[in-house]
């Protein structure tokens, strides 16, 4: 304890030391140039505001760091409604979640919206609002990070994005850049909106109202308050109402991605049984049986969801469900957002001030319906009845498995809730020529997620089964839709709550002057206190919910732990020409330790309209309380080979590749993760109307928080045998999964961004705007001295990060008229190309996927002052997702993380704005 107190007060001594020299430095120069010069008119004071990635207010202007700027206006042309879709549309921002990417048949976080800035990770990109951290998704699970359904849409008046590692500010989870979500902070008057959007194809419809309302000048009246609401409603989307689903042709593209849960169900056969079968001559449809999965309605299957598919998971004597002719692509939604901001001007320098933030977002997830599996004795079963299966030459045993898709018991929905509060009370303002902003911020993260409906108590449902009552081969009786319906299981199944709360602040004052003005310095410190609680509900953990197995160490879970930080920042104007920004912090986690982050910043402007700039620093990512105290779960592979076992059936992967069990475990002796990024840049203005940046950026992270991965631990077994358990046959019986300090990743690229702010003609005004990133290179190393595996322009065992994405923007204006018309696009990339079908042992037809481009038009009209009318059409190609036959999803037949399914889609928008 007292070599971490030593710690951090050596680093509170160095940053106020260095501050002082400055200081002392700054005032000599500031007497020196007293002395020389005469004395003149003060100039009118400008402005001074605060950049995201400083900590000193400074008069707003292209700094050492990229900073890419979204503002109110464009989020409106586009027709964006939520903080996610904004994003979505940031080139830099790559594999993200979304509703979409949610949607699945597992649990692990589902509901979760997220930023992932340069591919590196959700838990490596930090989410501010107005400057400050908010609580993480409560849920455990591997991405750490806000949910983008609680920032407030209708409230932000902009969108900083820092595309460089920040933690020198802003400690952990910065790694990747910083993305600081603004409101509106001084809003006089009442302003009405309603925005309305539909789908061609139908599904996906979305229904947004939002009032803001504010009273009082702050200039005039001492005080301001202000307050927005914002409700948003979206339609469920269903695969049957998307034409491309079936221009991917997945049954005949991906059988073996489908499932062997059918109705009427399929029947799994011991060996012995089969080959009883086949001696006394029982056939399917009209040939003897070959596998053992058989379905006495082959070749009929009860299409079209049930299909008969040779090559797919039913084989070539059972029927094949495809779940993607009967599942949901885009769920259903609510989402309520209230933000109220106030100011009091206690005098003229100073202010008191208050920020409350409530969000609801509540999602339906329904997936395909129940699988069962049950197990029922031969002779309740018709074509099995003439036969004696449980003779000795079957086996011995009569019984045989019943594989059942349970349409009469609805689609699996479930219903997650994520609630957000955040209350910040502070005083910001200015004494002695020291700027000032000190606060408390309470902010919590609540997660409820429900099944309710589909989800059948699985004891009772069984025993129905067995007792005749639920027929898995066709329509029950009365007595049997009775029973599953007296089973649907409604119950709060999960319960997650995350709270944060810090005290923070931070103080700057001009230290002098140098050659190219005032030199500043800026400190400052946070308390900050992070607690998690789990609770799965005594249902779930009982293990009786059909298709939601109780977790393996699921047992209610609460961690808290303390961060106590301080920084430092330097803003040296060396000359007109030189400026350099230095800054440090040091962060103290409860348990982890401590890390220290400093970062340097160099511009350079020769003549006005060019600017040259560079950064170097250091970064870190404290390990999440998920990482180190999450209970051990269980789940799966995707179907992989085992080399092992494969050896001794000649590779034949229909013998030896599965979906393997894995026991995924945490570490409470992780450390941190370190980083060293840079970046090289430049700004040119070649004429007023046209301004253009260039950014070089590499990040380097080492002692990754990761597990090794599953494919990486079957295709190793001299290095990775001891995490393989295999039984008495050699064949696997789990693998084990530890997060541990290992390997490293590297990304980099270029930032390239080209504003063209309009040209006036007898037309109209004309402008545009480029945005895009060129990633060079992005790969993981999954232990120190292996080789680095790139994932770039590939898709690698969870994503890839295409090597070109942008958005261009072309805007008109004339008079009361506007238009705009913008693109958005990622160019293709080599698919996953592993998946594997156990039936016949082939691997899946390498691929590769298309580019993939969107186009999107709108218009508006200012009516009068007051009124504002503006229509549009998203997706005006309507372009389709590309094919892809990626196996880590549970979408099958594209990648849900990047690609919009809603297809062309109309939306119209009124604003009615007072004073």
């Amino acid at each position: 304890m007292t070599a971490r107190k030593t710690m951090m007060a050596r680093a509170v001594q160095l940053a106020l030391g260095v501050g002082a020299v400055a200081g002392v430095i700054g005032q000599a120069s500031a007497q020196a140039g007293a002395q020389d010069a005469a004395p003149a008119a003060a100039p009118a004071p400008m402005a001074r505001v605060e950049i995201t990635g400083s900590a000193i207010k400074r008069i707003e202007a292209e700094t050492a760091l990229p900073v890419q700027v979204i503002t109110r206006e464009e989020i409106d042309k586009v027709g964006v409604t939520t903080a996610s879709e904004i994003l979505a549309r940031l080139s830099a921002n790559v594999g993200g979640l979304t509703d979409a990417a949610s949607i699945t048949d597992g649990k692990d976080q589902r509901g979760f919206n997220s930023a992932n800035l340069r591919g590196i990770g959700t838990s490596s990109t930090l989410v501010l609002l107005n400057g400050r951290r908010m609580a993480n998704f409560a849920s455990p699970g591997d991405d750490s990070g806000v949910d983008l359904n609680n920032i407030p849409a209708a409230a932000i008046q902009r969108v900083e994005v820092l595309l460089d590692g920040a933690s020198a500010l802003y400690g952990t989870d910065a790694i990747g850049g910083v993305i600081n979500f603004i409101t509106r902070k001084d809003f006089q008057g009442v302003e009405l909106n309603v925005y309305g959007l539909k789908t061609k194809e139908g599904g996906a419809g979305k229904r947004t109202a939002s009032i803001s309302a504010g009273h009082g000048d702050i200039s005039k009246d001492g005080y301001n308050v202000f307050a927005v609401l914002d409700l948003q409603r979206t339609d469920a989307l269903s695969t049957s109402q998307r034409s491309f689903i079936n221009d991917l042709r997945i049954p005949e593209r991906l059988p073996h991605l489908l499932s062997g849960y059918t109705s009427p169900a399929n029947i799994r056969l011991s060996g012995d049984q089969r080959d009883y079968l086949a001696a006394h001559g029982f056939t399917i449809n009209g040939k003897p049986i070959t596998s053992n999965i058989i379905n006495p309605s082959v070749p009929n299957c009860a299409p079209p969801a049930n299909l008969y598919l040779p090559a797919g998971t039913g084989g070539v004597n059972g029927c094949t469900y495809n779940y993607m002719g009967d599942t949901e692509l885009y769920p259903k939604s609510d989402k309520a957002n209230f933000l109220s901001r106030g100011v009091l001007q206690l005098n003229p320098d100073n202010q008191l001030y208050a920020e409350v933030a409530l969000s609801r977002s509540k999602t339906w997830y329904a997936a395909s319906s129940a699988r069962v599996r049950a197990y029922v004795d031969h002779s309740v079963i018709p074509a099995l009845a003439g036969y004696d299966l449980g003779s000795d030459e079957a086996g011995g045993d009569g019984e045989v498995e019943l594989r059942i898709r349970l349409n009469e018991a609805g689609r699996r929905t479930s219903e997650l809730t994520s609630e957000s509060q955040r209350y910040v009370l502070g005083l910001t303002g200015s004494r002695n020529g020291w700027d000032y902003d000190v606060a408390l911020n309470h902010s919590v993260n609540v997660i409820r997620d429900r099944d309710t409906h589909g989800y059948l108590l699985y004891n009772e449902l069984v025993k129905g089964i067995t007792d005749g009552l639920v027929n898995p081969f066709g329509p029950s009786s009365a007595a049997g839709l009775k029973l599953i319906d007296s089973l649907q299981v409604n119950d709060e199944v999960r319960h997650a709550r995350g709270t944060m709360d810090s005290v923070d602040f931070k103080i700057s004052h001009a230290v002098g002057t140098l050659a190219g003005g005032d030199a500043a310095m800026a400190v400052g410190g946070e308390v900050r206190r992070e607690k998690t609680d789990y609770n799965p509900s005594a249902l779930l953990m009982s293990d009786n919910i059909n298709n939601d197995a109780a977790p393996e160490g699921g047992q209610s879970t609460s961690y808290g732990r303390n961060i106590q930080a301080v920084y430092g920042e330097l803003l040296l104007p060396f000359t007109k020409q030189w400026e350099a920004q230095l800054s440090a912090r040091y962060d103290h986690y409860q348990v982890v330790g401590g890390a220290a982050s400093p970062k340097v910043g160099v511009s350079y402007m020769p003549t006005k309209t060019m600017l040259f700039r560079a950064s170097a620093g250091r970064g870190f990512r404290a390990p999440s309380m998920t990482d180190l105290y999450r209970p051990m779960q269980v789940s799966a592979t995707a179907t992989l080979p085992d080399p092992v076992y494969c050896a001794t059936v000649d590779n034949n992967y229909a013998d030896c590749a599965n979906a393997w069990e894995t026991h995924r475990h945490s570490n409470p002796n992780l450390k941190p993760e370190h980083s060293r990024q840079f970046s090289l840049g430049m700004v040119l203005q070649p004429s007023k109307q046209v301004m253009l940046s260039l950014d070089y950026w590499n990040i380097k992270r080492t002692d990754l928080i990761a597990e090794v991965g599953d494919d990486i631990v079957l295709a190793n077994p001299a290095k990775y045998g001891n995490l393989v358990h295999r039984d008495e046959d050699g064949y696997i019986d789990y693998i084990d999964m530890y997060k541990e300090n290992r390997g490293a990743q590297k990304a980099a690229g270029l930032d390239l961004t080209i504003d063209y702010r309009g040209v006036q003609t007898f037309a109209g005004r004309f402008g545009g705007r480029l945005s895009g990133t060129y990633v060079t290179d992005s790969k993981i190393q999954n232990e120190p001295g292996d080789a680095y595996v790139s994932n770039l322009a590939r898709f690698v065992t969870d994503g890839v990060v295409q090597r070109w994405r942008h958005t261009i923007t072309l805007d008109w204006d004339n008079g009361p008229f506007a238009a705009s018309l913008s693109n958005t696009y990622s160019s293709g990339y080599e698919d996953q190309n592993s998946a594997i079908n156990t039936d016949d042992g082939s691997v899946v037809t390498a691929n590769h996927v298309k580019a993939y481009s969107l186009w999107d038009v709108s218009g508006s009209w200012q009516a009068s002052k007051a009124l504002k009318l503006r229509v549009g059409i998203q997706n005006l190609l309507d372009t389709a997702p590309p094919f892809s036959n990626q196996a880590y999803h549970f979408i099958s037949g594209y990648d849900p993380t990047y690609t919009d399914v809603r297809g062309r889609r109309f939306f119209a928008n009124v604003n009615y704005a007072f004073k």
